[in-house]
């Protein structure tokens, strides 16, 4: 048994001032007054109780994620920071990112967030047209995204990604293309570039906007687009990020190599790998309650007792990943990597042997959508453009 894989940590904070009717993610209107004190000093109570999972391992990177982080101040994030680094092994060059909507930030806070412990922003622009930011239900206009990277700049954040859509109602080519050139031209580090689908439980999926594209017309969208920031050096490294050299997201890369991760807040999710010479490695899953208030509960009624006792009633669900489970649990994340993955990598993440994916590799493979070659695996161009198809055949039966 090799080492065990790197560990991050992922952090939620689940309030917005509105819920967007495409977001699917575990966010909740903010009805009243924000309980910040509670929620910070809930989050690290919680972080105590997951000391045993990191099993003397440093943790390379902190994501502070939504809902909406950037409704926190930068006091209570240098607070929830201080915490963090008083429990863990945070490497002295942690990358720790905070996602921020350009809406509520007020001009001047970035270079308090800096100050609090910040390195990176990833700032949901979505688009720069007015019109289809108020369609997306979005609470912020396009020259709030243009003011956001002015002010990320001067704090000395250039190191930022931008959230970015495409396929949007009635969108043509043309006007994808100038939401490319309207952020290209705020010099961003990486881009996230990636279609509006409807999610299922979103208002979109219930009401569907009219002339949304169809898949031809999506993947030419796509092309032009990819093309366009390709031509400005930004290279795709995953099948929704573009990076500038040197500026690849090392959490969100964590999570494509199947590495392990704490998660905390209301939720948030889990992954973590423990080692036994007899039993081999265990994979571990968990889930925190996703309501607020039933989460802050479970967290604050648990009996302080010894450092590293388990709230169990903060803990929604738990499962282990079977042997089974493991190969399409890695290819659906790994495989989102233009680059793929070593057989290596596979084997001391999963503790399976890389013949075990064969089976289903092979005929795939003849088909030209999957390739190999001196124990490095990954997609064919066709195959990373029908991955969808092509990750079905791993799922295991039942």
């Amino acid at each position: 048994m090799g080492a065990l894989p790197p560990l991050s940590l992922y952090v939620h904070f689940p309030w917005c001032v509105r819920k967007c009717p495409y977001c699917d993610f575990n966010s909740h209107m903010l009805r009243d007054a924000l309980p910040e004190a509670r929620y910070i000093e809930a989050l690290l109570a919680d972080l105590r109780t997951e000391m045993a999972h990191v099993q003397g391992r440093s943790v390379h990177s902190v994501f502070l994620g939504g809902g909406t982080p950037s409704l926190f101040s930068p006091s209570a994030m240098a607070r929830l920071l201080e915490g963090c680094r008083s429990l863990l092994p945070l490497m002295p060059d942690a990358e720790v990112t905070l996602e921020a909507n350009p809406g509520t930030i007020e001009r001047g806070q970035f270079a308090d967030y800096r100050s609090a412990g910040i390195t990176r922003v990833s700032l949901g622009a979505q688009s720069f047209s007015d019109t289809q930011l108020k369609q997306l239900g979005r609470i912020h206009a396009a020259d709030d995204t243009r003011r956001a990277a002015e002010e990320l700049h001067a704090a000395g954040l250039s190191n930022f990604n931008l959230d970015l859509m495409y396929g949007l109602p009635r969108q043509s080519e043309e006007q994808a293309l100038a939401d490319i050139d309207a952020a290209l031209a705020l010099a961003p580090a990486h881009v996230s570039h990636y279609q509006l689908t409807l999610e299922p439980g979103t208002l979109f999926a219930a009401q569907v906007p009219e002339g949304l594209p169809d898949a031809d017309t999506g993947a030419d969208l796509q092309r032009a687009c990819q093309e366009r920031l390709a031509a400005h050096g930004f290279v795709q490294y995953e099948v929704s990020a573009y990076a500038r050299p040197g500026a690849r997201c090392r959490h969100n890369l964590n999570y494509w190599e199947f590495g392990d991760y704490l998660g905390i807040g209301a939720g948030a999710h889990g992954k973590c790998s423990s080692a036994d010479a007899e039993a081999g490695l265990a994979i571990v899953r968990t889930a925190r309650w996703r309501e607020p208030r039933r989460y802050l509960a479970g967290v604050e009624h648990v009996d302080a007792g010894p450092r590293g006792a388990v709230p169990l009633r903060a803990i929604a669900e738990e499962h282990g990943v079977s042997a089974a489970q493991r190969p399409f649990e890695y290819l659906m994340n790994a495989l989102r990597l233009r680059e793929g993955f070593s057989s290596a990598q596979f084997e001391q993440r999963t503790g399976l042997p890389a013949q075990a994916l064969l089976a289903s590799w092979e005929p795939l493979e003849q088909r030209g959508l999957l390739m190999r070659a001196e124990g490095h695996w990954r997609a064919t161009a066709r195959g990373f453009d029908l991955l969808n198809d092509v990750l079905a055949a791993f799922v295991p039966d039942g």
